[in-house]
């Protein structure tokens, strides 16, 4: 059925909780993973306090080495359970758009990602990256909650 599974990671805890979840199916249904990790731009005027304190060379120094970090743990996750696996970093403004053209670049014929649980006035104000991939996706998406 699907082959070859995206997964977005933002290293967050729920982020993180699905890896082992999604390599586990891909795994029962042999199918690959791709997984990727989206940076967004440095901006001077952020709420992010990690851009605050630092340059942009610095920003996006922290952020690759985050990345890394992020993407290295699924690839074990992959590794151990026998499921090949490839990362990929990008920046870019609005994640859910980059989450969605890797996946149709990619070849990817499901997109699996994390729900944060964030519903009503919070959800609607904080945005949710998930909701906004499985309003404009044309890829099937399984949320893991």
């Amino acid at each position: 059925m699907f082959k070859h599974f995206l997964l977005p990671t933002d290293g967050s805890a729920m982020s993180t909780a699905i890896i082992r979840k999604c390599i586990g199916f891909a795994r029962q249904s042999g199918a690959t993973v791709t997984a990727v990790h989206v940076i967004r731009p440095f901006h001077i005027f952020t709420p992010k306090a990690e851009m605050l304190e630092a340059t942009s060379e610095e920003y996006a120094q922290d952020s690759m080495a985050n990345a890394r970090g992020y993407l290295a743990e699924v690839e074990e996750v992959a590794r151990d359970a026998g499921v090949l696996c490839k990362t990929l970093v990008y920046t870019g403004e609005h994640p859910y758009e980059v989450i969605i053209n890797t996946a149709r670049e990619q070849g990817c014929d499901l997109i699996c990602m994390a729900s944060h649980g964030r519903s009503g006035v919070k959800g609607l104000l904080l945005g949710s990256e998930t909701q906004k991939v499985l309003t404009h996706s044309q890829t099937p998406v399984l949320v893991f909650r």
